[in-house]
């Protein structure tokens, strides 16, 4: 069973992890809910969400740089109890996806914000030379909107595998899902519970 102790990869996981999903959830809903009921006009509004998120941007991927060191140093350590341990392999490959989704959403929301920035602070032709053509920004603000709301649930999702790899490295846990791994591959095997059975019967 794992008893190492890998304290900066997991601070380097879990800070980063946080700092993602609670910065895109403050922006969801604290910046964009706060321009959006504000009276001024449009370009005003949109130019001054833009630059708050545009601030944001480096400290965001600072934070996902330090979460997917520390997700893959932690891969590489519990190698191991991946390969061997029942349900474990499952939620680490749950945790790939949604880290893959997330990455993508942040992404495309990224590049959403940057057109919509150039339509609200530039000059008309800086807003065609985004995509060649006029900019739709009430498409654009709405495709916005969905992934900076996506990018929290996503996150929050990880947050929650992230709870169920804790429930799953305690001892107990450990010792069931590698017994029924081995189980799979060895049906005569006991089940670790008829084990437990035999012991208090002795």
């Amino acid at each position: 069973m794992t008893s190492e102790r890998n304290t900066v990869l997991r601070s380097l996981h879990d800070v980063g992890l946080a700092a993602w999903f609670g910065g895109s959830l403050m922006g969801a809903v604290g910046l964009n809910g706060a321009v959006k009921h504000h009276p001024r006009p449009w370009k005003e509004n949109a130019a001054l969400a833009s630059s708050g998120w545009a601030r944001w941007t480096p400290v965001s991927a600072a934070a996902i740089g330090m979460h997917l060191v520390g997700a893959g140093g932690l891969l590489g350590t519990n190698a191991a109890r991946v390969a061997t341990q029942q349900g474990v392999t499952a939620s680490t490959l749950a945790k790939t996806v949604l880290t893959g989704a997330a990455l993508a959403v942040t992404a495309y929301a990224r590049t959403l914000g940057k057109k919509i920035e150039l339509v609200s602070v530039g000059l008309p032709q800086d807003a065609e030379d985004a995509e060649g053509r006029p900019y739709d920004t009430v498409k654009a603000e709405r495709q916005l909107s969905y992934a900076q709301w996506a990018v929290p649930a996503l996150t929050g999702g990880l947050l929650i595998l992230n709870a169920l790899h804790g429930e799953q490295q305690r001892p107990t846990s450990q010792l069931r899902g590698m017994w029924q791994r081995a189980s799979q591959l060895a049906p005569h095997v006991p089940d670790v519970q008829d084990v437990r059975n035999r012991y208090r019967t002795r």
